[in-house]
């Protein structure tokens, strides 16, 4: 089911943004290599928040 679906991914797209907090403080701090991880998290984020709105639309266009 696509609600099903829906609410999985976001709950994904919740723990990484969670997971990338650590690194994201440490290179506001100085790490440069948290800042490589980091910016790598957030380039992920930006597909994973890209598939959601896809998966929403989809699912929106199959209930009308």
């Amino acid at each position: 089911m696509m609600n099903e679906t829906f609410v999985e991914q976001y709950e994904e797209l919740k723990t990484l943004v969670e997971a990338l907090q650590t690194d994201v403080i440490k290179n506001s701090q100085g790490n440069k290599s948290a800042g490589v991880r980091a910016r790598r998290g957030l380039r992920e984020l930006k597909k994973m928040a890209a598939n959601l709105v896809k998966v929403s639309l989809t699912s929106d266009k199959d209930d009308t």
